[in-house]
């Protein structure tokens, strides 16, 4: 039975490689939600500075993430564009995400 051990080598070895791919693609899906999250609650924080919703900007980018399981890391406002940085871990592994949302720039006027 010399094919045997030879068998039972190729099987873990490809069993190692399944659980590989398996992890690389869990944290990649992990990596756009959290992307997701870090949208959201740049554009709840904007919508807040803005007055479209009522609220104090940072504390509804806070609520928005919380609800998804992140924590703020940092909410920055220059005028109307607010800018988050939300923290959630995978696997024991500290993961973060930066988004930036605010009223889009003024269009350029050509020149004569």
């Amino acid at each position: 039975m010399p094919g045997t051990v030879v068998t039972a080598g190729v099987v873990a070895c490809a069993a190692a490689a399944a659980i590989g791919l398996a992890t690389v693609g869990a944290a990649s899906a992990f990596s756009q939600r959290l992307a997701g999250v870090a949208d959201a609650a740049a554009l709840a924080a904007a919508d807040a500075a803005s007055g479209a919703v009522t609220g104090i900007p940072c504390a509804r980018a806070a609520e928005v993430a919380g609800a998804s399981g992140a924590a703020v890391v940092a909410c920055e406002l220059d005028d109307l564009v607010a800018t988050v940085r939300v923290s959630a871990t995978f696997a024991r592994l500290p993961a973060t995400a930066t988004a930036r949302a605010g009223p889009p720039p003024e269009p350029a006027t050509p020149s004569q």
